[in-house]
């Protein structure tokens, strides 16, 4: 196929669409470890494209061979077309466009003691991408991200997760209470997370189903998401500390009730 030069290009626009979050229905997927994952998931694809040259490199020729196989179109562009369809400061050699996996509430809450992250009014996508990834590396059941958060699938939360999100459970909620209520009809317990005067995390007891509320960047979680929680816990740390990254108190969770289940 000869390869595209124009900008102008119809192929460009659902790109530019995506990458602005426009098409509700749509990821993009920048770079070949996404594309790869994607692949993995058995995600439906709409198409892809290489930029000219890249085609000759190992991963990128296996990828554009997988995705041939599957009867995907593959159009190769130039170097300033894959600039303008790239969100990225240095482009990718391969971009695609593919559905979003849908999640059921029932696979979220799934086993008989569920293990959820809900993220409410998560505003940075690089740091609600890090919490997917660590709520599939803890072995969560799913995420739920409530609220004003970003969104899970938008292409700097996408890349943020590594892939996780692609293959996570995850919901995403506008309104906070409805979550709040869909975790308890779940049969979980509302552990919400605060910056002093909770409970250890250590003397937590995360057992049983559990909803980890994981609050925003700077204001945590409203009042009355605390106020309404099960139980209130806080990370110790050293009071010269005012508080930790959002992912990084997400990953303490998470990984200390893996601890308690005794997961290898």
């Amino acid at each position: 196929m000869r390869a595209i030069t124009s900008r102008r290009n119809p192929i460009v626009a659902p790109y530019h669409d995506a990458a602005r979050g426009e098409t509700p229905d749509a990821l993009l997927l920048d770079g070949p470890h996404l594309v790869a994952d994607a692949l993995d998931a058995g995600l439906r694809f709409r198409h892809a494209v290489v930029r000219t040259g890249a085609e000759d490199e190992h991963e990128i020729a296996a990828l554009i061979d997988r995705l041939a196989r599957a009867r995907i179109d593959v159009a190769p562009v130039s170097a300033p077309v894959m600039a303008a369809i790239s969100p990225l400061k240095s482009p990718s050699a391969i971009v695609a466009l593919a559905g979003r996996p849908s999640t059921s509430p029932d696979r979220i809450y799934s086993g008989p003691a569920p293990l959820v992250a809900i993220a409410v009014g998560i505003q940075d996508p690089g740091n609600l991408g890090a919490i997917v990834r660590v709520a599939e590396a803890a072995g969560a059941s799913g995420l739920v991200a409530a609220g004003a958060c970003a969104n899970p699938f938008g292409w700097k939360a996408l890349r943020g997760s590594m892939g996780s999100a692609l293959r996570l459970p995850i919901a995403v909620a506008a309104d906070v209470d409805a979550a709040l209520r869909d975790a308890r009809a779940h049969r979980c317990r509302l552990v919400a997370t605060v910056p002093r005067g909770g409970t250890s995390l250590f003397d937590g007891n995360y057992s049983g189903a559990t909803a980890m509320l994981i609050g925003g960047e700077g204001p945590g979680l409203p009042a009355h998401v605390i106020g309404g929680a099960d139980d209130r816990v806080t990370i110790p740390m050293s009071s010269t500390v005012e508080s930790l990254n959002t992912a990084v108190a997400a990953a303490l969770l998470l990984y200390e009730a893996r601890r308690q289940r005794g997961q290898a």
